[in-house]
């Protein structure tokens, strides 16, 4: 454990260095909402290749953490990877819990992603070719505002999302886990973000909405991941290739729930190869 640790600080010093950022430039701190309840909970950063000549393609990531941890400012790394990748690339934070339930922080994801789909020309990035991609709870986030209509629609702007990219996505089926959860202190904080009624479980589930997708969607799971996450992925990637609709699920071998993003602090990780292949084909 110790080594591994001692590796991951060599890697972080060494990627932070002032090369690091050489080509592109850095916008952080941005306020998606004029309306907001806690300034900190309704920033983005956003990472873009100086060059913006060429207009390019948008991802916009959401962080997990069980819905009541995490900042956008711990992916720095994902930010820059993904700019250099030549990829305008926004982090969003979003309120959490225990003071916000599950709607307030898909609401301030939709008000993100309106404020992207308004702005992000100004970075040179593309308004038609915007991406989401989240990793666990960000990635039910995710899920969940491309495919429940009404959280867009609240904000008065179509859909802006070209494809969806879940990374180890945990909660399609909220109603599914928790009525077989055991008590404990993880699973009683999610009954803070869900409430204790079980048909909130089942309105805050995106694997309930999937008749709303049309647009492609990209699902990574860790191998040695939850078994509850397994599961779900790919249930999901069933129901959509069962009606039809355009899906890829990667197994990614080895890697555990925490180092399905952690990992990809190397810019020479695989998923963002994938991540790559999936906006050309889309």
């Amino acid at each position: 454990m110790k080594r591994t640790v001692f590796i991951f600080l060599i890697l972080m010093a060494a990627i932070s260095a002032d090369g690091f950022s050489k080509g592109i430039d850095i916008e952080r701190n941005v306020a998606y909402t004029s309306q907001s309840r806690d300034q900190a909970d309704n920033l983005l950063d956003i990472y873009y290749p100086e060059d913006k000549a060429v207009p390019k393609n948008v991802l916009v990531f959401i962080h997990g953490g069980s819905w009541n941890s995490g900042k956008k400012e711990t992916y720095w790394w994902l930010g820059k990877n993904m700019a250099r990748k030549n990829v305008v690339t926004v982090i969003i934070n979003y309120g959490l819990s225990p003071q916000y339930q599950y709607e307030k922080m898909a609401g301030d994801c939709a008000l993100a992603l309106k404020w992207v789909s308004r702005n992000i020309g100004y970075y040179g990035g593309r308004s038609d070719r915007i991406y989401v991609m989240g990793h666990s709870a960000g990635g039910h986030l995710a899920a969940l505002i491309n495919s429940d209509p009404r959280f867009l629609a609240q904000e008065d702007t179509p859909n802006p999302i070209r494809g969806v990219i879940l990374n180890d996505v945990f909660g399609l089926d909220m109603f599914e886990y928790l009525n077989s959860a055991v008590s404990n202190e993880r699973n009683d904080s999610f009954l803070i973000t869900f409430s204790k009624d079980k048909e909130t479980w089942k309105i805050g589930s995106p694997i309930n909405y999937l008749q709303n997708v049309n647009n492609p969607m990209l699902i990574f799971v860790g191998e040695r991941t939850y078994p509850a996450i397994k599961v779900q992925s790919d249930r999901l990637y069933y129901e959509l290739s069962k009606a039809n609709k355009p899906a890829e699920l990667k197994l990614i071998r080895r890697k555990k729930h925490v180092a399905m993003i952690s990992h990809m602090i190397n810019p020479a990780n695989q998923l963002y190869a994938y991540i790559l292949d999936f906006m050309v084909k889309h």
